[in-house]
């Protein structure tokens, strides 16, 4: 308990953690799920990378299906009704897209990722440059995390068409891998009561 909690919140928190230590054990079985998939997805990314592009099309077109329902039933009583239908048809289109041709919203989807690496890159240095100016103490990893994140634009890029059927399911691989052992490891941290 830290020094600025409030004894509703220091409840609070030992509620959670007792709720967390009487289902640890779901917590492992996901973590080890999350674990086998991710190793799944880094061994067989082309694999992995339709999946993924098939569940963002199913995402897409589902969102974009009740999101016209939705709109449709409002009627035009609503303010901003002609923009959330044009959304929600959109959100169509690119799922029944994603769905048809999972190939090309893979190198799409591919694509949308390099420049998200790229944009995240140049904000992670500059954010670190700031906080240089301002001595403080860890401006050196973000500086490092933004160039990793520019040299995997690099390679995303560059690989082009090539990348695209393999790197989304690597890095959706990556981040299931180490989802999974974080909850493994909150798993057994938690196995005893709080």
């Amino acid at each position: 308990m830290t020094v600025s909690q409030t004894p509703d919140e220091a409840g609070m928190e030992r509620a959670m953690q007792n709720a967390i230590h009487e289902h640890w054990v779901l917590f492992l079985i996901e973590g080890i799920v999350l674990l086998i998939l991710g190793a799944l997805a880094i061994v067989v990314p082309v694999i992995a990378t339709i999946t993924f592009t098939l569940l963002i099309g199913w995402l897409f077109l589902i969102s974009g299906v009740v999101g016209l329902i939705t709109t449709l039933w409002m009627h035009q009583r609503v303010p901003g009704f002609w923009w959330s239908l044009v959304s929600a048809v959109i959100a169509i289109a690119a799922g029944v897209l994603l769905l048809v041709w999972p190939l090309s919203g893979a190198l799409s989807l591919t694509l949308v990722l390099g420049a998200f690496f790229i944009v995240e890159g140049i904000v992670s240095i500059m954010y670190a440059i700031e906080h240089r100016k301002q001595l403080s103490g860890r401006w050196g990893w973000m500086l490092v995390s933004g160039i990793v994140d520019l040299i995997l634009a690099a390679i995303i890029v560059a690989g082009l068409p090539g990348t695209a059927f393999w790197a989304l399911g690597l890095l959706v691989g990556i981040n299931l891998l180490f989802g999974g052992a974080a909850l493994i490891s909150m798993a057994l941290a938690a196995r005893a009561p709080a």
